[in-house]
């Protein structure tokens, strides 16, 4: 909502908009003060602009392959006092995910229900009968 108001707000004015969308113009102010001044933001995410440089060089630095816990051990041993959801969160919101042993993940699950796809190729599924099936009479 914040990029919608931020695109017409030179047409219709901040507080009209607002009066339609459900936001508060003074939620739609402190959230561009917070934008152009990094100070007035929490210290969380203050904190998690900081900690998301430091988890990407330790991802990338590790061939793209650590997941939360070997990112998080890095970290701790290098002397960052981080908790372990923390790097789990930031990497979430990176996007960023370590390899996965085992077996891999399945995507697609079958519909027993769905009938079968036609015979493009046209086999015959029908055998010639032998002469042992002959003398057995079948």
């Amino acid at each position: 909502m914040i990029a919608f108001i931020d695109d017409h707000r030179g047409a219709h004015g901040v507080e009209p908009i607002c009066k339609v969308l459900p936001i508060a113009p003074s939620t739609y102010h402190a959230h561009v003060a917070k934008r152009r001044d990094p100070a007035k933001r929490s210290a969380r995410a203050r904190q998690d602009v900081a900690l998301k440089i430091e988890v990407r060089r330790v991802f990338d630095q590790n061939f793209s392959v650590y997941g939360v816990r070997k990112v998080w051990r890095q970290l701790k041993r290098e002397g960052f006092d981080v908790a372990r959801c923390t790097v789990s969160r930031l990497m979430r919101d990176m996007g960023l995910q370590g390899v996965i042993r085992g077996k891999s993940v399945k995507t697609t699950i079958s519909d027993k229900a769905a009938p079968c796809p036609l015979d493009h190729v046209n086999r015959q599924f029908k055998g010639k009968r032998s002469s042992a099936a002959l003398l057995i009479g079948a």
